[in-house]
């Protein structure tokens, strides 16, 4: 069993000091976060659509990139310099315009200096997933120095 390293009011407080840009207002939050898996859920905004009325790769690729960090954060702690040094995106279906997009991440390996993870975005609307995402994290080293 996994234990978090920070619990869901802890990674609020912590992205709302270090990560302002990625989460500073209400439009991204932090279902659930448990050290091995979490969900947020981005509330619906036009802003999120492109040209033909469907949620865009960025607004996806974006909340996907985020989900990572926030499970990551939640297995780790609070490592503000861990990094995405890889994602790979496979849209599936078109994002229902008018309703939320939920983000289900979860850690598939955790290493001392990398962890790999995979997203599932889908609309609130519909169980289906709209992309599917593997990620991976590099983790710096607790003293900062390169080895």
């Amino acid at each position: 069993m996994t234990i978090a390293k920070m619990t869901v009011p802890e990674l609020e407080k912590f992205l709302r000091a270090e990560f302002p840009q990625a989460f500073s207002g209400n439009d991204i939050l932090i279902e659930e976060a448990d050290g091995a898996s979490c969900r947020l859920r981005q509330r619906y905004s036009e802003q999120m659509l492109r040209p033909g009325g469907t949620v865009s790769g960025p607004t996806l690729m974006a909340l996907a990139d985020f989900a990572m960090y926030v499970v990551l954060l939640s297995a780790i702690g609070p490592v503000g310099l861990a990094v995405t040094t890889n994602l790979n995106i496979n849209f599936l279906r078109k994002g229902v315009p008018g309703h939320d997009v939920l983000a289900a991440a979860r850690i598939l390996k955790l290493g001392k200096r990398l962890a790999v993870g995979e997203v599932s975005l889908m609309s609130a609307a519909s169980p289906e997933v709209i992309a599917h995402v593997t990620a991976t994290y590099s983790i710096p080293v607790a003293d900062g120095f390169q080895r």
